[in-house]
């Protein structure tokens, strides 16, 4: 491992450049955003997707309803770097639009499969947006198409079109009543139709979905709530587990689809992906992660000189332990934020090698230091390592890594891409052989009382309404399709 000294803004620091492939944080599948009677509304659709861009980079798009028509833009790369020009935006006219970020764990990273999706019927045209993961997805391919269907595309998204297209209800929103009861997963949808807008949560509200008011009388759907702030709209309410949303001329009507609902927020919102300026279900994201900071210094003590938060997603809970403990909160890490993807790159396989992010330690603040290094969580364990090895590269003394969360040992298969037990270092590994694997002088963890206490949702379902899958393998739903192959895991690791 080498290491590049350089002086920074007066300040000697130690970096190291950590690439996509090694740089082992979770990541969440999409950032979803429907406006309506919104003039301008891909302006507004192009800026809310700007705050949501953390959800995903790997491509993004629009789509809006203009005069009976659904035009749509979309390609591989950041959203200022598809929508570069502002006649791109001006030449998606119309009051209504939905907007998508992407990152890929379902589907081939193909254009095809960067939404939103628009289709083209007889009886009028619809754009669709999905954020999450089907379980079942190739059953109800399989099934669909031994019936005639042919999909375009090789993501689980297209799959509640081809049901929605097969029912013989009336409506649109009884022909979606009808097939969101086939899909099983964690799913939020957002449909545009010439009639309205329409968001939907799955049972368990895995995926969060938020409901505001622009300004001037229009209305706003998101995945976080810090899209609202961004484009001056004023939050009216979460989208519950089970519920349907439309939105119209008229106003707003919710409904629930199925009586088969229980509230399981995926906890890794609150522990990563959210942004922290961002409410879910009425909690501040930072609020939850200084919490769970402040519960680790109470569970996992440790003498050091001063606390530090890997950055950016720790940083909230890096400044709850110092509080919590009485110990110094220093920036001893500075991640040089990125610019851009390498999307603009001429052939996929250079697109996919991604582009490097790098960590500096600031020499002055470590060297000679003891240090609580705050993480939110830890993968597969060669970024814990690197870092640990960046510190003591600039003179840290000791090294006690302090995790924000449970140790992952399983896979989720509701939109995140830790679909795979190998892949997990907990999953595989005592907490001493991660120690030393990683080469932290100590390593703990968040307990799951400690987390769910933390973030304190004041729900009466099973921990208190998050999803703690991952941590300790209670799924909130059935596996089916990827039932098997996750049994073969388990066992694989008992007999190893």
């Amino acid at each position: 491992m080498s290491f590049k000294r350089e002086v920074i803004q007066g300040q000697e620091v130690v970096s190291t450049e950590i690439t996509d492939d090694i740089y082992d944080l979770p990541h969440e599948e999409c950032g979803l955003i429907g406006l309506w009677n919104q003039k301008q509304a891909a302006f507004d659709a192009y800026y809310g997707l700007h705050a949501l861009q953390h959800r995903g980079q790997e491509g993004a798009g629009i789509a809006t309803l203009h005069d009976g028509k659904m035009l749509a833009h979309r390609d591989f790369g950041l959203v200022n770097q598809i929508f570069n020009r502002r006649q791109s935006l001006e030449e998606l006219k119309g009051k209504a639009a939905i907007g998508h970020v992407r990152y890929a764990t379902a589907g081939l990273n193909d254009i095809n499969n960067i939404q939103p999706f628009v289709f083209h019927f007889h009886d009028g045209p619809v754009a669709m947006a999905h954020n999450g993961n089907l379980v079942n997805a190739h059953s109800l391919k399989v099934e669909l198409e031994q019936k005639g269907s042919i999909f375009h595309t090789t993501s689980d998204s297209e799959v509640i079109m081809h049901l929605i297209r097969r029912s013989q209800k009336e409506s649109f929103i009884e022909k979606l009543k009808e097939s969101l009861k086939r899909v099983v997963g964690g799913f939020t949808y957002l449909f545009l139709t010439e009639k309205e807008l329409i968001g939907v949560c799955d049972p368990n509200g895995f995926r969060p979905l938020i409901v505001g008011r622009m300004p001037n009388g229009g209305y706003v759907m998101a995945s976080e709530s810090c899209a609202l702030d961004q484009i001056g709209a004023s939050y009216l309410f979460d989208v519950e587990p089970g519920q349907i949303v439309s939105i119209n001329n008229e106003g707003i009507q919710k409904e629930y689809y199925t009586e088969a609902r229980q509230q399981a927020i995926c906890s890794m919102e609150f522990i990563y992906f959210a942004r922290p300026d961002s409410n879910i279900h009425g909690i501040n994201v930072h609020t939850a992660r200084k919490n769970s900071g402040k519960k680790l210094a109470q569970e996992q003590p440790v003498e050091a000189d001063i606390v530090i938060g890997v950055p950016n997603s720790s940083l909230s809970a890096a400044s709850g332990y110092a509080e919590e403990a009485g110990i110094p909160y220093e920036m001893g890490l500075i991640k040089n934020q990125y610019i851009a993807r390498t999307f603009i790159q001429p052939t996929q396989e250079l697109r996919e090698r991604g582009v490097r992010m790098k960590l500096s330690a600031v020499r002055k603040v470590v060297e000679g230091k003891r240090i609580v290094m705050v993480d939110d969580s830890i993968v597969r364990g060669t970024t814990s390592k690197r870092i640990v090895g960046l510190l003591k590269a600039a003179g840290a003394k000791e090294v006690h890594v302090r995790i924000a969360s449970p140790a992952l040992k399983h896979p989720c298969f509701y939109g995140i891409d830790i679909s795979n037990t190998r892949e997990l270092i907990a999953a595989n590994h005592t907490l001493k052989e991660i120690e030393k694997i990683i080469e932290a002088d100590s390593l703990a963890y968040l307990s799951e009382e400690g987390l769910i206490s933390a973030i304190d949702l004041h729900s009466d379902a099973p921990y208190k309404g998050l999803c703690m899958a991952y941590f300790n393998g209670d799924y909130p739903t059935a596996l089916h399709d990827f039932e098997r192959e996750y049994r073969a895991e388990l066992e694989r690791i008992v007999v190893d």
